[in-house]
């Protein structure tokens, strides 16, 4: 059994017991979220789409931790002007382990 949802302006295709980052939320580890934006679920009864979202279908996770990813560098730079500028970045992530898929 699986389902799609929709966090942070992405979509990722989550399955019971998997780990996965998302787009910070803002929950302390132990926490338990709620994902009520389901696209899809596959279970033992067939596929169903939503349009956009399945009605009643929620999925439940557990939040690990939250944390921020590896360094980005951002390198700006103009020919034969002598322009250039360093920058990074780090975007920050909370990492979750799905508990339940409701549908």
């Amino acid at each position: 059994m699986y389902a799609i949802i929709e966090t942070g302006g992405k979509q990722y295709k989550v399955a019971e017991g998997d780990s996965i980052r998302v787009e910070k939320l803002g929950a302390a580890a132990g926490e338990t979220v709620t994902f009520d934006k389901v696209l899809m679920v596959s279970n033992d009864s067939g596929l169903t789409v939503g349009s956009p979202l399945v009605n009643n279908a929620t999925v439940t996770a557990t939040v690990e931790e939250e944390g921020k990813n590896k360094k980005v560098i951002v390198y700006k730079y103009k020919a034969k002007k002598g322009y250039h500028k360093k920058q990074g970045h780090r975007q920050p992530y909370t990492q979750v382990k799905i508990d339940k898929i409701n549908a």
